[in-house]
């Protein structure tokens, strides 16, 4: 692999598996969101009422949390390749299956299934993480990051036309299956057309599945403390599901969606216990060691960073709509700046990562959130509508580069673990968004946006913990020969 200049344009060598899994990233990003911009539509279709449409919402990223570690362990153990085949394979079953549901019922767990989809981020970060190397690594991560998350916005503004151009009340059914149809044909194209790694590179996979290694002692109980909030996310989904939410579980199946969380978590710890049991009784070679605290780390700067711009995402149309007395139509094209920086911000914060440093690019990043969300507290009627799409656009800017700048530090952790630390760092990303989501249901926006602010500042401290990637780590060839990557 050459440490040339990234060549974007091409489509060969690297670049083209760059633009490949992009690519399918995007698309799996267009089924996850396919329901949003058609959700009036669908609202109408089958008689649903606004408590029901919220709830297709939550439900829409409830899977998303177990899903993105579970598809980060496989993707580390059977490689990136058959693992995107597979997920958009499946996930043009499930929109096939939520563009005939006739019932409130059936579209609730069409909806539920489609969480899976959201997992899709985790495998093409372990493809270009193979290849590309460390001080491109960034800005190809930044690109496939902010280039497939813009499938979101491209689903929003194309699928109503779509639907439109079916025609009929039934329009949004055709619009949601072709979006399952053309997951079903990149799937084969994307098997067709990619290899796990470049021709002559090993694929390291773990030693161990069923939970991530950790080399000591005290990284064996981080790594248990850092697993209890994504069980507790999953508590707080089944609450807002329960009577004292949305109604839509029984006070019974809500305890007993609590005891199974509970009974998963222990059996998680067991499978912890398992993977990593030789550590209390032969210490790890310093060679071999990896500091999970770097994961840690980046778990709680993607909580700060993608769970808020999940959150406000939501809530930004209907904040604009309220604050200045403008149509929804009119609000939803000013919020829509917020996605629209994805295409430029991730990729700048990864290109600034490899330049300046992986640490000082983060610490930028969460300093100017931080500012950005406290001054997007600040808007009120009395604004112009001009200064405050800017302020969110500034902001927005930040925290995107600053999910850049964390996924510019995952692959070079530890290579046979990307998987499963991407994974774990894309399900902060849903705790945040689901924490976030909550305090806004108690709060006011104003009050809101200043959580997340706060939420950025303590990030920031947190970020100074961690350690500038440097020199290199090993790996172990299959004859037992071990082979050192550049880090930096």
């Amino acid at each position: 692999m050459s440490a040339s200049n990234l060549k974007f344009l091409s489509f060969s060598g690297n670049s083209r598996i760059l633009h490949l899994s992009w690519m399918a990233f995007f698309i799996s990003f267009v089924v996850w969101f396919n329901h949003a911009p058609l959700l009036v539509s669908i609202k109408e279709t089958l008689g649903l009422t606004d408590q029901q449409i919220k709830t297709l919402l939550i439900l829409n990223v409830a899977l998303t949390i177990p899903a993105r570690i579970v598809v980060g362990m496989l993707v580390d153990k059977y490689g990136p390749k058959i693992m995107y085949s597979m997920l958009l394979g499946i996930s043009s079953m499930l929109c096939f299956f939520f563009a005939i549901a006739d019932s409130f019922e059936q579209m609730a767990l069409a909806r539920f299934l489609l969480g899976f989809v959201g997992a899709g981020f985790v495998i093409g970060i372990r493809m270009i993480s193979e290849w590309f190397p460390a001080k491109q690594v960034g800005l190809a991560e930044g690109i496939y990051g902010g280039w497939g998350n813009f499938g979101s916005a491209a689903a929003a503004m194309s699928l109503p036309t779509i639907a439109l151009m079916f025609g009929g009340d039934e329009g949004w059914r055709y619009a949601v299956a072709l979006t399952g149809f053309i997951a079903l044909v990149y799937a084969f194209i994307y098997y067709n057309s990619v290899s796990d790694t470049p021709k002559g590179s090993t694929y390291f996979k773990p030693k161990k599945s069923g939970a991530m290694e950790v080399t000591s002692k005290g990284d064996f109980l981080l790594l248990i403390l850092m697993t209890i909030p994504m069980y507790g996310a999953l508590g707080l989904l089944a609450w807002k599901l329960s009577p004292n939410g949305v109604s839509l579980l029984s006070e019974s199946v809500t305890m007993m969606i609590y005891g199974g969380l509970v009974l998963l978590f222990l059996y998680q710890l067991y499978h912890i216990y398992q993977v990593n049991k030789s550590i209390f009784h032969t210490p790890v070679p310093e060679i071999h060691r990896y500091k999970f605290k770097q994961v840690a780390v980046l778990n709680m700067a993607y909580l700060a960073t993608f769970g808020s711009e999940l959150a406000v995402v939501s809530m930004l149309p209907l904040f604009f709509s309220e604050t200045f007395n403008i149509t929804v139509v009119q609000a939803g094209l000013l919020a829509s700046g917020f996605a629209f920086m994805n295409l430029v911000s991730r990729p700048t914060g990864g290109y600034f990562s490899d330049k300046l440093g992986r640490k000082l690019t983060l610490t930028i990043c969460l300093a100017g959130l931080a500012v950005g969300y406290f001054v997007m507290g600040l808007i009120t009627p009395e604004w112009f509508i001009v200064l405050a799409v800017l302020a969110t656009m500034c902001c927005s800017f930040f925290v995107q580069a600053g999910e850049g700048a964390v996924f510019a530090v995952v692959p070079l952790v530890q290579r046979r673990l990307t998987g499963q630390i991407a994974g774990m760092a894309g399900a902060y990303g849903n705790v945040g968004a689901l924490l976030f989501l909550t305090v806004l249901s108690v709060v006011s926006a104003q009050l809101f946006f200043w959580v997340i602010a706060a939420t950025a500042l303590v990030t920031l401290v947190i970020v100074q913990f961690m350690d500038e990637p440097r020199g290199q780590m090993a790996e172990v060839l299959p004859d037992g020969t071990v082979q050192m990557i550049d880090v930096h």
